[in-house]
């Protein structure tokens, strides 16, 4: 049985991936049953080795792969009315895409998060760029010098390739969603309802606009509408889809300081305007300077924290540069939390002078970056081209 994180390597991965694409529609209506989130998935995947085998079990079966009774009734009770072919062509005639964390297409940083959604649906296309990502957010109600600092930062960091990423609700959302469009980039919003509608209602244009040019994503299924408590658990994805959080202006209470959270507990950065000491709208976001965020006044204050001044040149040698055997090899062992040589080495068992020489032409490329005594970080991610499922 396949790990949960599943690298995709080795001579069958190709043969694997598409064996789990053509088990996308018992994902996506086990997706349509509450109580059966993460841990679920995974017991059940374990236990049948495909969803498929398991949407056709028996309560006896599915108890034995460790559901708890409650939720092997809720699955008797709904499963008679969830007609898994049907739910996929309703997806496809709303040109929505789902992706399981065993797809390719799913972004990797999302798959490194402790709670990470089995299913996520996404209108339009994510990108290898949008690997490059910051999250901004703040208040619903943003003063003058917040919307105008939002806009600022917003469209600074699309004009140095960084995708921005929000919630597409009022207020600063909406200020990062449109500065990033109208300048030329790219934005992503992450909605917590189903993908056949559009909270709130007004944004619709707005969302049309990403989706054409960026990407809607939400883990909740069609014709799931939105419920307050939906919108603090989509804010983990927000987070989790980026190298970092940028607050601009919240309060004590705001949703903004969860998504902060959340990038804490996730190994991001947390980034905030620092606002008027006596504004209750810019109390959050002071606290969290004084805990420890990242204090930005200006575009630069992000980059530098992050590393990302090259991105634009990082993209366009992204197309020049191929990505050797040797290369990819160690990419598996690679992230963006630094690892020292012995431990590559260790773990790909190739001659240490071997590693040393790839390593150090991987640096030449901009594909990692050593940031220490013989310590390495990956600074672009590669991918291989899979088909899409017929």
């Amino acid at each position: 049985m396949a790990s949960e994180t599943d690298p995709f390597s080795g001579p069958d991965s190709l043969v694997l991936e598409s064996s789990r694409m053509n088990d996308i529609n018992y994902w996506v209506a086990f997706n349509r049953i509450p109580g059966v989130g993460r841990a679920r998935y995974a017991a059940l995947e374990a236990y049948f080795g495909s969803l498929e085998l398991a949407w056709q079990a028996g309560p006896a079966e599915l108890q034995r792969a460790g559901l708890d009774r409650r939720t092997v009734s809720s699955i008797q009770a709904q499963r008679p009315s969830i007609d898994p072919d049907t739910v996929m062509s309703d997806l496809q005639a709303r040109q929505v895409t789902p992706l399981t964390w065993h797809d390719s297409r799913y972004p990797d940083r999302l798959k490194q998060i402790y709670d990470r959604p089995p299913v996520i649906y996404v209108r339009g296309e994510i990108k290898e760029q949008d690997d490059w990502s910051i999250a901004v957010v703040g208040t619903r109600k943003p003063t003058a010098y917040g919307r105008e600092m939002a806009d600022l930062i917003s469209t600074e960091l699309v004009r140095n390739g960084i995708t921005v990423v929000s919630g597409l609700a009022r207020g600063i959302d909406s200020v990062a969603h449109h500065s990033a469009l109208h300048a030329g980039g790219r934005s992503i919003a992450i909605q917590a309802c189903g993908l056949d509608m559009v909270y709130p209602p007004e944004h619709r244009r707005l969302a049309e606009e990403i989706a054409a040019s960026g990407a809607l994503i939400s883990d909740y299924p069609l014709e799931t509408r939105p419920r307050p408590d939906f919108f603090p658990r989509r804010n983990r994805i927000m987070s989790g889809l980026t190298l970092g959080t940028l607050v601009i202006e919240a309060d004590e209470k705001s949703g903004a300081l969860i998504t902060a959270g959340y990038a804490l507990e996730q190994n991001r950065e947390v980034f905030a305007l620092p606002g008027n000491v006596t504004s209750p709208r810019s109390r959050g976001a002071n606290r969290l300077i004084q805990e420890g965020a990242k204090l930005v006044t200006c575009i630069e204050d992000v980059l530098e924290e992050l590393n990302l001044r090259l991105v634009p040149e990082q993209l366009v040698m992204h197309e020049l540069i191929e990505v050797s055997t040797p290369e990819a090899d160690l990419l598996r062992f690679l992230s963006r939390e630094p690892v020292h040589i012995d431990e590559v080495t260790r773990q790909c068992a190739l001659p240490v002078s071997t590693v040393s020489s790839t390593l150090a032409m991987m640096e030449l490329k901009g594909i990692v970056k050593q940031v220490g005594a013989m310590t390495y970080i990956k600074i672009r991610e590669t991918r291989p081209a899979y088909p899409a499922p017929a």
